[in-house]
C-alpha cells in the first residue's frame, strides 16, 4: 500500500468527512458547515482520491459509509476534538458561570458521585458533569481529550502525556446481610463455605481479593458477579452471598441495607488508586477545578466511610478454622 502524504492532507477535508458522517447528507453538512453542498461534495472527491476509498456513497436519501470509512471516524473525530480543544478560546474559567461539559471515567461509586453532583451544583451550577463508564482504553480516551479526569485502580504504568495523583489506600472489609449465618463463627472456614459476590468493572483489573487464586486456604468461591456497585447493598440483603469490598464503596450502603460489616479473612493485596488528567491540562483552571472537586469529595467519602465503619466490625474467630 502506497504511504499516504500527510502535507497533503488539507484539515478541512477531514472536518467535512466528520460533518458528512454524522449528518448523513450533503444538505445538512453544508448547512452545519455553513458551505454550499456542492462544496462538499467537491471536498469528498478530494478526500476520496487522496485515500483511495469511496468513503461515504449515496443510497436513497442518505450517504451511507464504507467499511474504511466505519474505521477512519473513529480515528478522526478524537484527532477533531483534542484540534478544537487546543485552539478554542482560552476564555477566564469561572465555575460560578461556567456551563463547559466535563467528562469523568470513574465506576459509579453511589456516595462519590452523590456528594460531587452535590457540590457540583452549589459552586457550578450551570456546568455538565458526565459520568463514563471504566473502559478498557482509560488511557488512551484521557490521552485523546475524550475524557477530563479519570480514577484508575491497579499497578499499570502511566503513559507520557498524562499526570497523576495518588489516593489513600482502600480499607477493605467483608459484608453480609445482618442475621447472616456466617457471623455465629466468622473465620476462613465460613469464608470458604458461603459463596461471595463478585463486581467486576472492566476485564483489565482484578480484585485484590482474588489475587491468591488457587490458595485453598484462602480461595472464596464466587457464587455470582455483577457489573455494578450501587447492586451490591441489594443483592446482599437478599442472599446469603458475602462480598469484600473498600469501605468507601460501602458506608453508604450499610445502614441502608441493614448490612453487617466483617474483617476479611484473607488480607487483599495492596492495591493502587489515583485518579490521572491529560498533562496539557495540569494548568488549565476547567480541569483544576474539577480534579479540586474529585479529589477533595474523594477523601471527604473515604473519610467518613471509615468514621461510619468504626467499631461495628465483626472480627475473626479465635476458635480454629
Amino acid at each position: 500500500m502506497n504511504e499516504i502524504q500527510l502535507h497533503k492532507i488539507d484539515l478541512n477535508l477531514l472536518v467535512t468527512f466528520e460533518a458528512l458522517m454524522e449528518e448523513t447528507t450533503l444538505a445538512a453538512a453544508a448547512e452545519r458547515l455553513a458551505v454550499t453542498p456542492s462544496a462538499i461534495s467537491h471536498s469528498l472527491g478530494r478526500l476520496r482520491t487522496q485515500l483511495n476509498d469511496p468513503l461515504l456513497v449515496r443510497v436513497g436519501g442518505r450517504m451511507q459509509p464504507s467499511p474504511y470509512a466505519l474505521e477512519l471516524i473513529e480515528e478522526v473525530q478524537p484527532v477533531l476534538r483534542g484540534l478544537r480543544r487546543m485552539l478554542a478560546p482560552r476564555d477566564p474559567f469561572d465555575a460560578a458561570t461556567s456551563d463547559r461539559v466535563f467528562r469523568i471515567m470513574m465506576p459509579t461509586f453511589p456516595a462519590i458521585v452523590a456528594a460531587v453532583l452535590a457540590r457540583a451544583k452549589r459552586e457550578a451550577p450551570g456546568v455538565t458533569l458526565e459520568w463514563v463508564n471504566i473502559s478498557t482504553q482509560v488511557y488512551e480516551a484521557v490521552a485523546d481529550g475524550l475524557i477530563d479526569v479519570a480514577h484508575v485502580g491497579g499497578d499499570m504504568r502511566l503513559p507520557e502525556g498524562l499526570d497523576e495523583q495518588e489516593m489513600a489506600p482502600f480499607t477493605w472489609y467483608t459484608f453480609a446481610r445482618r442475621d447472616h449465618p456466617a457471623l455465629m463463627d466468622w473465620g476462613q472456614a465460613a469464608w470458604r463455605r458461603w459463596p461471595h459476590l463478585q463486581v467486576k468493572i472492566g476485564t483489565t483489573v482484578s480484585s485484590p481479593v482474588d489475587a491468591r487464586k488457587g490458595d485453598p486456604t484462602t480461595e472464596r468461591r464466587i457464587g455470582a458477579k455483577i457489573g455494578e456497585f450501587s447492586a451490591v447493598g441489594t443483592v446482599l440483603s437478599q442472599t446469603d452471598l458475602l462480598t469484600t469490598l473498600p469501605s468507601v464503596l460501602m458506608a453508604s450502603q450499610m445502614a441502608l441495607h441493614n448490612l453487617s460489616v466483617l474483617r476479611p479473612a484473607v488480607t487483599p493485596e495492596p492495591f493502587l488508586v489515583r485518579f490521572v488528567w491529560p498533562s496539557r491540562l495540569k494548568s488549565d483552571p476547567g480541569n483544576l477545578w474539577l480534579r479540586t472537586l474529585l479529589l477533595e469529595t474523594y477523601e471527604a467519602v473515604q473519610a467518613g466511610a471509615e468514621e461510619q465503619i468504626k467499631g461495628r466490625v465483626v472480627e475473626l474467630s479465635s476458635s480454629p478454622d
